[in-house]
């Protein structure tokens, strides 16, 4: 039987078919999910030509993690066409220009706080969608990029993705007695358009390329969607809370 027969899977953060998402979405659709997408804004018709390419097409729902009114009518909708939801992957981030690059003291309240809001409160955002929906126990799963040190040029994002990961923890001591999961991947660089949106990124393709044990390929999403669907499904019945590096070994070497 294929790792996620049957279930149905909300996945967010699909914008081109280089998101991490998208390789998330393709795979569980190989392994016997039902996938929906989610995209809202100038996105949408963006995330719509890229459902094309996955077989079948997903239906893709309008959701701002921003917008609690979004919230409220995704969970009916998604009520109304499964009835429930197994699991959903969490693959939103974003900050303000002023959060990322060379001047760490650039950034001002209003800037960190969009960052914090769309990169890790919005996990919260979506389990207010999802998890009244989980009646036998399911899985949240999101993507994070090691929040265990300071970056170069990630800085404000690199704070959003500590509180990411913090709220991840709080999360799985919350919905373990609903036998709900929450995880997160914390995966290594991938050229992706958010990728592309950081300064000095070409720095972290470079140091990846010589330190990963496993090493690194920057065009390869494949193993981080294998970690993903794996923790959507069932496989890991007993992790919750966790954060699981898929960075070809990267975190457990010193320089």
């Amino acid at each position: 039987m294929a790792l996620l027969e049957g279930k149905k899977v909300l996945i967010t953060g699909v914008l081109t078919d280089d998101s991490l998402a998208f390789g998330v979405a393709k795979l569980a659709q190989e392994e016997g999910a039902e996938v929906a997408l989610t995209s809202f804004g100038r996105a949408m018709r963006l995330t719509q030509r890229t459902a094309r390419r996955l077989d079948p097409e997903p239906e893709v729902f309008e959701f701002d993690v921003t917008n609690p009114e979004h919230g409220a009518v995704l969970r009916e909708s998604l009520k109304e066409k499964w009835g429930r939801v197994d699991a959903a992957l969490h693959a939103v981030g974003f900050a303000p220009e002023a959060c990322l690059g060379d001047d760490f003291w650039a950034a001002d309240w209003n800037d960190v706080s969009v960052a914090v809001e769309v990169s890790a409160y919005s996990m919260r955002s979506l389990a207010d969608v999802v998890v009244p929906l989980m009646d036998e126990g399911g899985s949240l799963l999101g993507l994070t990029f090691d929040a265990t040190v300071a970056w170069p040029a990630y800085n404000w994002m690199g704070v959003a993705k500590a509180a990411m990961e913090s709220l991840n923890r709080y999360m799985a001591r919350e919905l373990g007695p609903r036998q709900i999961r929450s995880n997160l991947v914390a995966a290594g660089p991938m050229r992706t358009i958010a990728a592309k949106s950081i300064p000095g990124f070409s720095a972290f393709e470079e140091e990846w390329e010589k330190r990963a044990p496993l090493g690194w390929d920057v065009n390869d999403s494949e193993g981080v969607s294998r970690a993903c669907v794996a923790l959507l499904s069932d496989w890991f019945p007993q992790t919750t809370g966790s954060i699981i590096h898929v960075d070809g070994g990267y975190h457990a070497v010193g320089a």
